[in-house]
């Protein structure tokens, strides 16, 4: 579908948008799909794309989650070059809109925007949000800081707001020897102490090839399940859509560089796996399962996913080691920088109304997340529906704000809201970057 302006008649050509681009709309899955060359091209061209804007990940995910009838794909071309793209669908509870893909289980959303005419696309790309919405608000959540997205905000015209999303963690991209220097002495020695325990466990480490990640992410969320059993695991990861997402999504990514999958083993057994994210700039850990009787032995499950992970941050030099979102007290030993993703909430002035309903909303919800009562209470009737995981049920934005009686130069250490290492009490989701109901992503 062609994005012509109200006065063309249909069947015209496409007017051209400033800087001789045109904008698109893509609704049906097939063509999406085939717009996998030219989307793997403009990822690398967009310096701030995370592993979650691959095409891999999210075509995937629609495949699992999408709703028929509702994929609003706005492209920006400049000649046929792909130079811009915002994947977005429309949704309709709590209150209609229209919301990037990924839903729940994607820690980043994001527009992609060529790097040679970054703001000449964002202009594009704001009025085919414009007439995609087509009066409805356009929630853009979980923009990670620095984010295309911001572009696009920066251009809009109507009425809009910036709000706080999830907060994440993240640590230099430095070798292991050089974190461990930042921790200070005695934590330091601790942690030196545990990775001589992990050689002496003798743990083997293998990255899965492509055409076994599938085997080998049936054996991760079996870890997974294990290890969560009896202690709140989100039932999300028990269902075959995500398993089947993360499958599919897994071997693509890891064909294409964006991803490794890892068995961990001892004695020839597979007593853990892992999901690492990769992009040129960021390595992110997914998700993690780990064999329950792992807690008895000298193999400390945290200490064995941060080294897996800081290997792959400083092999290719990458500038950012991300735990993605969560903030469980332990990360806090690392001392990682606190990161806040945005919520960027755009409107035309028809629409001015239904955006302050969503600010308040989820202004409401980030008061609730804030409420230790009202989040059990959350989760156990989330738990009780089974879980609604799809982009219209999007999940309240974790509390971003320092306490006022915390000094400015201490590691942040909010509550728990992810899934940590064995021994640690459930949270939200996996990995150093993961703790438990991973609803997808955080609860």
């Amino acid at each position: 579908m062609t994005l012509v302006p109200k006065a063309a008649a249909p069947g015209r050509p496409p007017a051209p948008a400033p800087a001789g681009l045109t904008v698109t709309l893509c609704r049906e899955p097939a063509e999406f799909r085939a717009l996998a060359p030219q989307w793997r091209r403009l990822h690398a061209r967009c310096p701030s794309a995370t592993p979650f804007q691959s095409h891999a990940w999210l075509y995937s995910w629609w495949l699992s989650y999408g709703v028929r009838g509702r994929l609003r794909v706005v492209l920006v071309r400049r000649g046929s070059d792909l130079v811009g793209a915002a994947p977005m669908m429309r949704t309709y509870r709590p209150l209609p809109a229209l919301v990037p893909l990924g839903g729940r289980i994607t820690d980043f959303m994001d527009v992609l925007a060529d790097a040679s005419c970054a703001e000449e696309v964002a202009g594009a790309l704001a009025a085919g949000l414009r007439r995609a919405a087509r009066g409805t608000v356009i929630d853009l959540r979980e923009v990670r800081a620095g984010g295309a997205a911001e572009l696009v905000h920066r251009h809009w015209s109507g009425p809009k707001r910036r709000l706080a999303d999830s907060m994440c963690l993240e640590l230099p991209g430095l070798p292991m020897d050089a974190l461990i220097a930042r921790l200070g002495s005695s934590r330091g020695q601790r942690v030196r102490s545990l990775l001589r325990k992990l050689d002496a466990a003798g743990v083997e480490e293998r990255e899965v090839p492509a055409a076994d990640v599938p085997e080998a992410v049936a054996t991760m969320l079996r870890l997974h399940a294990l290890q969560w059993r009896g202690r709140g695991l989100n039932p999300e990861h028990l269902r075959p859509r995500f398993a089947t997402h993360l499958s599919r999504a897994a071997a693509a990514m890891t064909a294409g560089g964006e991803a490794v999958v890892t068995e961990f083993s001892v004695g020839g057994e597979v007593v853990a796996a892992n999901l690492t994210v990769l992009s040129p700039t960021l390595t992110g850990g997914y998700l993690y399962g780990a064999h329950p009787d792992l807690r008895a032995t000298r193999v400390h499950v945290g200490t064995l996913l941060m080294r897996h992970g800081v290997r792959h941050t400083a092999a290719a030099a990458r500038a950012t080691l991300s735990l993605l979102r969560g903030t469980e007290p332990y990360k806090a030993h690392w001392r990682p920088a606190a990161s806040t993703n945005q919520r960027l909430l755009l409107a035309t002035r028809a629409a001015a109304l239904p955006l302050l309903l969503h600010a308040a909303l989820a202004s409401l919800r980030a008061k609730a997340a804030g409420s230790p009562r009202l989040r059990r209470l959350r989760h156990r009737v989330r738990g009780a529906r089974g879980g609604s995981l799809t982009a219209d049920a999007a999940p309240p934005p974790q509390p971003a704000n320092r306490p006022a009686n915390r000094p400015a130069n201490r590691p942040a250490s909010p509550p728990a809201s992810r899934t940590a290492p064995p021994g640690t009490p459930p949270t939200t989701r996996d990995w150093p970057g993961t703790a438990t109901p991973r609803a997808g992503s955080s609860p």
